[in-house]
């Protein structure tokens, strides 16, 4: 028989048959194929993140955090260890470096609303009874015509004096020493106490009080003194 010998026609017919096959299961994917991510990691080399994966930032504490905490180590080692323990078995979340933070930031607040005669942000910050001191002051200094600046230069030191539960209210008590230029006028604008070029030294121990039974987070200030 001339012509293609009828074996080769047969080998032919096989081999487009298998090329065929193979390229229909090669050119799909049946959910088993690992990703080209997977060999990258298996190859040692880094993996590209897919488009659908959400990046996760884990966020490092700040220097600050981190010496607050430290700060926290050191107190509850301290002398008022057994008050801060007291108050933190009744509310976990208490932290004394925090709360002195806190209290400072507070402070500043108290001082500026007080000379300002802001008796709104005054009742957020105090106790009921010591707003009605506060709003008293306000009211007497208000009547006479009076006038107070006062500058808080800066708060030079603040130390928490005692710690302490009773029943359901956690009471710290904090000594702030700070700079100050205080300086009270008259209707007329003369100076009656103080001197506007002289920063003096002023030291107020406050204690601030929380419920630890409410879901609010915030303290209140309870009472004022000056040292004895």
């Amino acid at each position: 028989m001339n012509g293609i010998p009828l074996d080769i026609i047969i080998f032919a017919a096989i081999a487009i048959f298998l090329i065929f096959r193979l390229g229909s299961v090669l050119g799909k994917r049946t959910g088993h194929q690992r990703n080209p991510s997977d060999y990258s990691q298996a190859e040692g080399r880094p993996a590209k993140p897919r488009e659908d994966e959400e990046t996760k930032v884990v966020e490092l504490p700040s220097l600050e955090d981190r010496k607050l905490e430290e700060e926290d180590a050191k107190l509850m080692k301290g002398p008022l260890a057994d008050g801060f323990t007291q108050i933190k078995v009744a509310d976990q979340s208490f932290s004394p470096a925090h709360f002195l933070k806190g209290a400072s930031a507070a402070f500043e607040m108290v001082l500026n609303a007080y000379v300002a005669g802001d008796r709104k942000t005054l009742k957020q910050l105090l106790s009921k009874d010591l707003m009605a001191n506060f709003a008293r002051a306000i009211d007497e200094r208000e009547g006479e015509g009076q006038r107070i600046e006062d500058t808080l230069v800066g708060i030079d030191k603040a130390d928490i004096l005692e710690a302490r539960m009773a029943d359901d209210t956690a009471l710290v008590t904090v000594k702030f020493v700070s700079k100050q230029v205080n300086v009270l006028f008259d209707k007329d604008n003369n100076v009656v106490d103080g001197d506007a070029h002289k920063v003096i030294e002023v030291t107020d121990i406050w204690t601030f009080a929380r419920n630890t039974r409410s879901r609010d987070p915030n303290w209140e200030l309870v009472a004022t003194r000056s040292p004895n």
